[in-house]
């Protein structure tokens, strides 16, 4: 907790974030939200490895879409943290039920939970693509596309194999690229924007 208040969050905000991660354990007990390796280090590994994204979102960003969101990571904390309109995209009906549920009790009134899978989702105008440990950035890529398309940055969080990644993702498409060290693993939040798919010439 002591990491989130140097980042700015205040005591009201971190009370919010208890509740969320209070109502996470109880429902893990039930449903496989996280690895269960992770629950031990649930604030520093999920919590605070969300949380670091908000100062990277730009200024005045007031949508954002979160692709597989799972227990909510990154989006709902980002949503708890202040971001006005919070797109949570999840097909595991179970997991759905308990973003609505954790949104609600942590009073993130802007978020709206998607119960589907990704593919199916009619594109609508945000400012930020979200993902945590969803895809390969080259398949991410193509998820997020009908996003990115339309001008919105990307906010990924990426392992250590990203620069694997990103040499096969540049294969097929062109971005703008900015690296920011992860506070809690070993890795990367890649910060992508004007991402455009390669335009192939035709012999």
């Amino acid at each position: 907790m002591e990491a989130l208040l140097r980042l700015g969050v205040s005591r009201e905000t971190l009370l919010r974030l208890q509740v969320f991660a209070d109502l996470l354990v109880r429902w893990q007990r039930r449903i496989n939200i996280v690895a269960p390796s992770t629950l031990p280090q649930l604030w520093r590994r999920h919590i605070l490895d969300s949380a670091q994204l908000l100062p990277l979102l730009p200024p005045g960003a007031r949508r954002l879409v979160d692709l597989g969101s799972g227990g909510g990571f990154p989006g709902l904390v980002l949503a708890i943290l202040g971001m006005p309109e919070v797109h949570l995209v999840e097909a595991d009906r179970r997991k759905a039920a308990f973003l609505r549920e954790a949104a609600r009790v942590s009073a993130a009134a802007g978020v709206r939970v998607h119960p589907k899978r990704i593919e199916e989702l009619q594109p609508f105008p945000v400012d930020v693509v979200t993902a945590r440990a969803l895809a390969p950035l080259p398949r991410l890529l193509r998820l997020a596309e009908p996003f990115l398309a339309a001008g919105a940055i990307g906010v990924f969080p990426k392992g250590a194999e990203v620069d694997t990644e990103l040499t096969e993702a540049l294969r097929s498409w062109t971005m703008i690229v900015e690296r920011v060290p992860s506070l809690t693993a070993e890795g990367w939040i890649l910060v992508l924007r004007e991402v455009r798919r390669v335009e192939r010439g035709t012999a």
